[in-house]
């Protein structure tokens, strides 16, 4: 008896070739670019000094020191800062104790606290976020020298 087949005497017959798809996209002479990936802080690595990085960031683990960077980087919600940030760009989800100086973007989200001051020509605060500190709103043109 078979299971599948609504015909009983039918059987089904093994192919001689796998089937092939027609959808497979021929090769390219375009070089791949190369995919630069960013680093990882876990929960369970905690740093006392100054971390520097290029690209990309994530941390989830606890830092007391400088933060360092020409790249973007991502605090997550575990995350627990003491110290100084200097990045193009941060995503705060955790906890920062410290001043933020981020050259082209911050955002901070729901749920994070930051308690120092903000400088950055765009500043994105969720209503749900906590921020004790003042924020400078400035692009390199208009920042004082």
């Amino acid at each position: 008896m078979q299971i599948f087949s609504s015909r009983k005497n039918e059987q089904a017959k093994p192919t001689a070739e796998p089937e092939t798809s027609m959808a497979t996209p021929a090769p390219s002479n375009r070089a791949t670019p190369t995919v630069q990936s960013g680093g990882i802080l876990s929960s369970s690595v905690s740093i006392k000094g100054t971390v520097k990085f290029r690209n990309e960031l994530q941390i989830d683990g606890e830092i007391e020191g400088k933060i360092d960077s020409s790249g973007r980087l991502a605090i997550g919600k575990n995350a627990r800062i003491r110290g100084e940030i200097r990045t193009k760009s941060v995503i705060v989800d955790g906890t920062i104790d410290g001043n933020i100086t981020a050259r082209e973007r911050c955002e901070l989200r729901a749920g994070c606290t930051v308690r120092g001051d903000i400088e950055s020509p765009r500043l994105v605060v969720n209503e749900e976020a906590t921020f004790i500190g003042s924020a400078k709103i400035a692009t390199s043109e208009n920042r004082p020298s």
